[in-house]
């Protein structure tokens, strides 16, 4: 029996999307133009980005159901991606991309086995690691995801936004401070 299996990661994913799509809602449509500093991704650019986060995992795992990484066009697959993350898109666009292909991303991972889960794609020669299973790889989106999500919190930082985790756990300690205060 595994202990973490493919509902599991599944529901991981969509708590992980809901926070993003949460901060993407949180900062304003006029700041998705910001850029930290010059040679980074905008705020829509980066979550974007984000959205489109899952293609190459799905393609490899999903769609094609690789066994080795060999003969597969990266560098084309890459520039098709590319090219959709830079097309210009509404706040309101982005965050209906964040929901759809979180969704779509969350679904199709309910739908796989343990035992598809626990099966190993080789690495093209000198790939480090040799072969990686297709949970490490599934999973890597999440990662890939919250990697991101950090940076995006720092934005919200810089643009004077208290992030809504900050937020929550500030009103939970308001809340347990206040209930100590009635029982003294």
């Amino acid at each position: 029996m595994s202990c973490y299996g493919a509902r599991d990661l599944a529901a991981s994913f969509r708590t992980v999307r809901k926070n993003t799509i949460t901060i993407a809602e949180d900062i304003p449509g006029d700041q998705y133009n910001y850029r930290p500093v010059d040679g980074t991704r905008s705020v829509g650019e980066l979550l974007t980005h984000i959205a489109f986060g899952g293609k190459f995992q799905e393609q490899i795992n999903l769609v094609e159901k690789r066994t080795t990484m060999e003969g597969f066009d990266l560098m084309k697959f890459r520039a098709f991606f590319a090219a959709e993350i830079e097309k210009p898109r509404t706040k309101a666009e982005i965050i209906a991309l964040l929901k759809e292909s979180g969704e779509q991303y969350a679904s199709a991972l309910e739908g796989v086995s343990d035992e598809f889960l626990c099966e190993t794609i080789t690495m093209p020669p000198g790939g480090t690691p040799p072969s990686r299973t297709r949970f490490d790889m599934l999973a890597s989106v999440k990662e890939h995801e919250m990697h991101h999500r950090g940076q995006l919190m720092l934005i919200e930082r810089m643009l004077g936004i208290t992030p809504h985790m900050t937020r929550e756990a500030q009103e939970r300690m308001a809340a347990m401070q206040a209930r100590l205060s009635k029982q003294a």
